[in-house]
């Protein structure tokens, strides 16, 4: 098993945490497709893990105000890195390409004829322009600033809309880490304490977008599509 070790670090206050895990399965319990079990290879929080040294309670209880190992553990995975090995690493970055290329395809048309552009041809403007996906954020992050740097390489076009979103404020914490991946308009706290806020996005994700939101939410989101 020592070949499927790696380590998820998380820095706060100063202090480095970290857990060993399953590479795969931190990667899915990141995305929600994983149970903790399965990703931890020590039921431990650590300073430094190829070392075994671990942090006291009352470092854990000043940092993360709590000593539970399952608690942590989820806030490092959630909100730290995972320090992948390069065969990982590699097959991340293509999985993040391949889902780019994708997007693209479905989102963006050839403005001369309203058609969609060809995998190939995305996939050669990305090389000519050399540009390459950030590993730390999802492909829904940097879509923005990938399509503008395609721009004068590839033609293309992107039909936006702009979607006005109230969201009850037992659910805005929640939701404004979703949001805030997405170009926000403007903003507001109503109120009843619900949280209005008005996004751009391009017209295919806004299905996406609504779906998330309403599985957030329990359907208890108000969208208007403008």
């Amino acid at each position: 098993m020592s070949d499927k070790i790696s380590i998820a670090r998380l820095k706060k206050f100063g202090k480095t945490f970290e857990l060993s895990v399953d590479p795969e399965a931190a990667l899915k319990y990141k995305k929600g497709g994983a149970e903790l079990h399965d990703v931890l290879m020590a039921s431990h929080i650590f300073t430094n893990a190829k070392r075994g040294e671990m942090p006291t309670e009352v470092e854990l209880q000043q940092v993360f105000k709590t000593t539970d190992v399952e608690k942590i553990a989820d806030l490092i995975l959630k909100e730290g890195e995972i320090q992948l090995t390069s065969e990982h690493r590699a097959i991340e970055r293509e999985q993040k390409k391949k889902k780019l290329i994708n997007m693209i395809r479905t989102l963006a048309v050839d403005p001369k004829n309203n058609l969609p552009i060809p995998p190939e041809r995305i996939e050669l403007a990305l090389e000519e322009g050399k540009i390459h996906l950030n590993d730390n954020k999802t492909v829904e992050e940097q879509f923005d600033d990938i399509i503008k740097r395609l721009r004068p390489i590839l033609a293309l076009k992107i039909e936006q809309k702009r979607l006005s979103i109230e969201i009850p404020s037992k659910y805005a914490g929640k939701a404004q880490g979703q949001m805030r991946k997405y170009s926000i308009i403007r903003e507001e706290w109503l109120p009843t304490g619900a949280w209005k806020v008005t996004i751009e996005s391009p017209a295919g994700l806004v299905p996406e977008i609504i779906d998330q939101l309403n599985a957030l939410t329990h359907g208890e989101v108000v969208v208007e599509i403008k």
